[in-house]
């Protein structure tokens, strides 16, 4: 299947707020908690706001490193959404849609006071279904 984006680097925020999740959640890698953060934020009803994202930071991910084996689920369910908030499924707004959605979702998950330990991700992941 086609990759949405080769490659992906975050902003200094987004690397700021992965550093404070892994020390709380104590999950080392940055990708598995990019992927919990694209999840929360697909999880969210709303459009992401097309904020222009700084690519600042010195944390880059493939989005092969991204999805893992679940690569082509993620891209099926980016563009299931994009789909359903009218958006096209274009390379382009599949790029931007994923940047966008990676950051919000990450911006979530360090805003949630009860994000404190691996175990709240999980709670989280059913309040998500």
């Amino acid at each position: 299947m086609e990759k949405p984006i080769e490659r992906i680097r975050l902003s200094q925020t987004a690397k700021d707020q992965l550093t404070r999740l892994k020390r709380n959640t104590k999950i080392d890698q940055w990708n598995i908690l990019c992927r919990w953060g694209f999840c929360r934020s697909l999880a969210e009803p709303t459009i992401p706001s097309p904020v222009p994202i700084p690519a600042d930071s010195n944390v880059e991910l493939s989005w092969q490193v991204f999805g893992g084996d679940m690569a082509d689920i993620f891209l099926i369910a980016l563009k299931q959404r994009c789909y359903q908030d009218g958006l096209g499924t274009d390379p382009e707004t599949l790029s931007k849609q994923f940047r966008l959605h990676l950051h919000r979702g990450i911006g979530y998950l360090t805003g949630d006071a009860n994000v404190k330990k691996i175990e709240d991700l999980l709670a989280l992941s059913f309040l998500m279904s």
